[in-house]
């Protein structure tokens, strides 16, 4: 079902796109937009990884540096059937961790000193499981795409502000007059908040998934129901503040200050619902 959930919802993110396209230039505006998206896609595709782990100044260790991390990250590989990815630590107080890569082949895992901290050895296995089930269900690609495209959508919509104010906009609609330029105008304002909310949508949907793939990897749900409690608790009293709203949904909680935003505006789906369905797990397989 959260297979079929994100399909429909990238989907929906290519249907904006080819509206906005057309709107901006009619079929002209739509192959600019889809080649402008295609290279970045591409380049998201490639490079995006290397972009967030140097953003959050992440060291990649090897298991001589860090022993029982690394091994603890291999030993889950193995039970996953999954090659070993790279593994990272952040130098950050906040605790929080998360996974990027294209592929399984090409993955890497990382993790905030403040984690490791404040996490029992149980506690933090099932983090890291949350995250390699990231890898195995590739949610970091589909995350890096619904990222792309709702960024497009958001200059397509500046764009077209632009287009509609000067007159320029609408494609093959001139004749619409004053209704087409409304029109676009609406388009301008609508599509990138619905790019966003499409975009946060497929966040939420992979965080279920994640979390019932990282408990049966680790073969422990309670210890990770356990570790999301005490993670949601600790990550709003010391945020990360090197965070961005753009790679906020990769985090296994959200590393912003999310007391103040608005449930429908969140990356992630309530802690208290993920804690549930854990829970859930946990009494089934007792």
């Amino acid at each position: 079902m959260n297979t079929l959930k994100t399909t429909f919802l990238l989907t929906c993110l290519t249907l904006l796109m080819i509206a906005m396209g057309n709107a901006i230039g009619g079929q002209s505006g739509m192959i600019i937009a889809f080649v402008l998206a295609g290279g970045m896609n591409f380049f998201s595709y490639w490079y995006s990884d290397k972009i967030v782990l140097k953003m959050y100044k992440a060291k990649e260790v090897s298991e001589t540096e860090s022993p029982a991390f690394y091994g603890m990250v291999r030993r889950l590989s193995q039970q996953a059937s999954m090659p070993m990815p790279k593994v990272y630590i952040i130098p950050n107080d906040s605790p929080n961790a998360f996974a990027t890569g294209r592929n399984p082949a090409n993955a890497a895992v990382a993790a905030t000193e403040g984690i490791m901290r404040i996490l029992s050895e149980e506690e933090l296995e099932g983090v890291m499981a949350h995250e390699l089930a990231h890898v195995q269900n590739r949610d970091t690609l589909i995350s890096t795409v619904a990222a792309t495209f709702a960024g497009a959508i958001s200059m397509l919509g500046s764009m077209l502000q632009w287009a509609a104010i000067f007159g320029m906009g609408g494609g093959d609609d001139e004749e619409e007059g004053g209704g087409g330029m409304l029109g676009s105008l609406a388009l301008a304002f609508i599509a990138p908040m619905a790019a966003m909310l499409i975009q946060m949508a497929v966040s939420r949907s992979r965080e279920f998934l994640a979390d019932a793939s990282g408990a049966r990897i680790c073969g422990n749900p309670q210890a990770l129901a356990s570790a999301l409690r005490k993670l949601q608790q600790a990550s709003q009293k010391v945020p990360m503040q090197e965070a961005t709203p753009a790679t906020s949904h990769m985090f296994i909680v959200n590393p912003l200050t999310g007391a103040s935003m608005l449930k429908l505006f969140s990356t992630h789906p309530p802690m208290e619902e993920r804690v549930s369905r854990l829970e859930a797990m946990s009494g089934a397989r007792g």
